[in-house]
């Protein structure tokens, strides 16, 4: 079954004429993700691949193909009107790969998605799979996952790859994988997604994986503590990064005794979560609590 998308999807990409939403975009449906529609302003009534239409704006798009997801791959000048525009032309979901997107457009962003009924990915996130339905959302190779009942969070996008892969290998497959991303402000939080999985019935276990900076791990912690009846398997990377400076994300800063890898992996811990001890342990760890070991 899965979290947030399926096989009947109808996805939309936003920018999919550029270099990066071009090759993306024929990757999502080499795997076997339903593109039904681009978006870019100037360029509509063009075929995309000869086949997926072109459209000026996301409502045509909409209305046109009934599209459900979008993805964006646009630049960080204009990736927060983009996602307005998806937004407003009523689209339940959607996931912004961009990197860079000014803070104070994603605090616009967020005040104006508060009260809409459209769930936000990211940004400067790897976006979201469900093998199972062979539905590929965002930039991750979807050769590597392996449809399965054991969930991936990850603000990492590299280490959501690292984790799929060791998972696969030990042939323990995936029902969702969803990278929430790495900049300080971002839609949709750990504990959006731990709901989530934990209202699906076809995921057994989830792989949780945090860093430095920010409060997000503390705060799913206390909802794991609270709510989470499932086994998760929590990695915490940073532990050996200097105070004040960042850290390969935006987000992966420690700014005060709470944004440390100690204090997050704690929480955690206190909440019943089994820690990983380095990103090498990720399958074998998961190994062990599916087998009781």
């Amino acid at each position: 079954m899965g979290i947030l998308v399926d096989e009947h999807s109808r996805i939309l990409v936003q920018g999919i004429t550029g270099q990066e939403g071009s090759f993306h975009a024929r990757a999502c449906r080499a795997y076997g993700t339903q593109v039904v529609a681009g978006v870019t302003p100037g360029k509509g009534g063009q075929l995309f691949d000869e086949e997926v239409p072109v459209f000026d704006s996301v409502a045509e798009a909409v209305k046109e193909t009934g599209a459900d997801v979008s993805l964006i791959f646009v630049p960080p000048p204009f990736a927060a009107d983009a996602i307005v525009e998806s937004a407003d032309a009523g689209v339940p979901l959607i996931a912004c790969i961009t990197e860079g997107i000014p803070v104070q457009d994603m605090v616009k962003v967020g005040r104006y998605l508060q009260d809409m009924p459209t769930r936000l990915i990211g940004p400067n996130c790897p976006g979201l799979i469900n093998p199972g339905a062979r539905c590929k959302i965002g930039i991750m190779p979807g050769d590597i996952h392996l449809p399965g009942r054991v969930g991936v969070v990850s603000r990492s996008g590299t280490l959501t790859y690292e984790a799929v892969g060791q998972l696969t290998d030990l042939d323990i497959g995936q029902s969702s994988c969803v990278g929430i991303g790495g900049d300080p402000i971002i839609g949709s939080s750990f504990v959006d997604v731990l709901r989530l999985f934990q209202e699906d019935p076809e995921t057994d276990l989830v792989v949780f994986i945090g860093e430095i900076g920010g409060t997000m791990e503390q705060e799913a912690a206390a909802y794991i503590e609270e709510e989470f009846t499932k086994p998760l398997c929590a990695l915490i990377v940073g532990a050996t990064a200097p105070p004040g400076k960042r850290m390969g994300h935006a987000g992966a800063i420690i700014t005060g005794e709470s944004a440390r890898a100690e204090s997050k992996i704690q929480a955690l811990r206190e909440a019943g979560a089994t820690i990983i001890p380095t990103p090498a342990d990720i399958g074998s760890t998961a190994q062990k609590v599916l087998t009781g070991g």
